[in-house]
């Protein structure tokens, strides 16, 4: 088939280059595409990124293996460096180590997209490349770091709600193929291809622009209140047991503009991760408080907090309903951070950051439940912080019948960095993905509430405290995204491995 003739199946004609220029280019897309995030959220700038780079993987289908591996290196190390420099917050150690690793992804990457270059219906191929790496980047080492997806990008674009019908993974593969019709559209010497490539992009945008989002099933209402207590001062430096005192304070003036009718009374209170840092199952002061408040206002309180664990160097990150007769149904964290809840290797790490010691004492256990949670009448989703990142923690709630998708949050670290938005983002593309309102209690911000359409109904004022009261809708049904999302993702990693292995075999004609 020549490339006069079909768009997608098309060779590109590109002029073979070397590392003088790979280098600096992959340096430029990677900067661009950081830009598309926050703090400059700048629309499809990783799209145009991800352009240029499909380019370089067709430029250097000859080239030395090194040369594409560096390639793919510069590439990852300038796109997660600024990405992420939020990391900084936590410590400069944690910032690189995380940077390095991520970078070491891209390398790989780039091999298996030079290899998909080769194939015919190659940016068919190369979106199951990419989305293969954004596997292997969600899930490992450890529990992965599911963080700067394409799809994320989608976000307030015409192609945001192909992540209710196809979910997040598949979205990516839509923009990669969009990204690989612009190669097209810029490099073919035939104007029938040039038109089939604008036609094929406007066409994908075109669909994303009308396909459905929204509510999937509504099943009733329930109001809801959101208490963000904000935190003591700089991260790490406030004494034991401020915190809790803080979301007490202002849940009690929630319960006085309950009783003064200033707001109506809430089925649920939704208070956010770390809310207590003492565990109420052994602080009786602390759980006479909650229980307390419950009884005041009439409703459960979902308690995130510190909790202890079996040992006395091990705890849990979890959400806990607590009414006024004490504590019932609980989720622990699925997904605890490597390194920032808990410490792999902790004799080894400790010896070369001996801080590590001192911030980290205890280390976090995962859950193996997911959250979902009943409080009062309803099922909620509960999710704690980058729990909301990965898939496979809200497509587990809602397959326990959550209506609903709960983020318990604490970004105190990462005050006056990009890091809450981003991930305000995320929580606004879930709730498309999904088609349930997501509701998200922070400590210190963000705080807020979004409807299934990925829009921010209502946010708090960062950086003190607040309470939100929301009236929400439930959903009784799944969205496509819910049923075919995860059997699509692992087709799209087979066609991946499939295409870096054929194309490592293919010869150029």
């Amino acid at each position: 088939m020549s490339g006069s003739s079909a768009t997608v199946s098309a060779r590109l004609l590109t002029p073979g280059i070397g590392g003088r220029i790979a280098w600096p280019a992959a340096i430029v897309m990677g900067v661009l595409s950081s830009l598309n995030f926050d703090p400059v959220n700048l629309p499809f700038a990783m799209v145009v990124a991800m352009a240029g780079l499909i380019w370089l993987a067709h430029a250097l289908r000859d080239a030395r293996k090194r040369t594409v591996m560096l390639t793919g290196a510069l590439y990852g190390l300038s796109f997660m460096g600024p990405l992420i420099w939020w990391m900084n917050a936590v410590s400069t150690a944690a910032y690189i180590g995380l940077v390095l690793a991520e970078t070491l992804f891209f390398i790989p990457i780039m091999l298996a997209l030079r290899a998909s270059a080769r194939l015919r219906w190659w940016p068919v191929w190369g979106a199951a490349v990419w989305v293969l790496g954004e596997w292997a980047r969600g899930g490992f080492p450890f529990t992965g770091f599911p963080w700067g997806r394409l799809a994320h990008t989608s976000i307030d674009t015409p192609f945001e709600a192909y992540a209710r019908l196809i979910a997040m993974p598949a979205t990516s593969a839509v923009l990669f193929v969009v990204a690989s019709l612009l190669v097209v559209l810029v490099t073919s010497a035939a104007w029938r291809t040039r038109a089939l490539s604008m036609a094929a992009v406007l066409a994908l945008a075109g669909v994303g622009a009308v396909l459905p989002t929204g509510i999937a099933g509504a099943d009733g209402t329930r109001q809801v209140a959101l208490v963000q207590g904000d935190v003591p001062g700089v991260f790490l430096t406030w004494p034991i047991g401020e915190i809790f005192k803080l979301h007490a304070a202002e849940t009690d003036k929630l319960a006085a503009r309950i009783e003064a009718g200033e707001v109506p009374k809430p089925d649920m209170v939704l208070w956010p991760e770390n809310a207590t840092d003492t565990d109420p199952y052994h602080d009786t002061a602390v759980r006479q408080r909650i229980q307390a408040l419950s009884a005041r206002i009439g409703a459960p309180i979902l308690v995130g907090g510190i909790f202890d664990g079996p040992t006395t160097t091990t705890a849990y990150n979890q959400g806990v309903v607590w009414t006024a007769d004490g504590p019932g149904e609980r989720y622990v964290k699925l997904k605890p951070v490597p390194f920032g809840e808990y410490v792999p290797w902790r004799k080894q790490a400790g010896f070369f950051v001996t801080r590590l010691a001192r911030d980290i004492p205890r280390d976090m256990l995962a859950g193996d439940e997911p959250g979902a949670l009943r409080i009062g009448d309803t099922l909620i989703g509960d999710t704690i912080c980058y729990d909301i990142a990965y898939d496979s923690v809200t497509r587990r709630a809602v397959d326990g019948g959550a209506q609903m998708i709960v983020v318990q949050t604490s970004n105190a670290a990462f005050t006056n960095t990009s890091q809450p938005e981003q991930q305000w983002d995320i929580s606004r593309l879930r709730a498309i993905e999904t088609g349930r309102w997501v509701v998200v209690p922070s400590t210190n911000g963000i705080s807020g509430v979004v409807d299934p359409h990925g829009r921010s109904v209502e946010r708090a004022p960062m950086h003190q405290p607040a309470t939100l009261s929301a009236e929400v809708t439930l959903a009784a049904g799944k969205t496509p995204a819910l049923v075919i999302g995860a059997p699509l993702e692992y087709l799209l990693v087979i066609l991946g491995l499939g295409a870096w292995w054929f194309g490592t075999r293919q010869k150029d004609s």
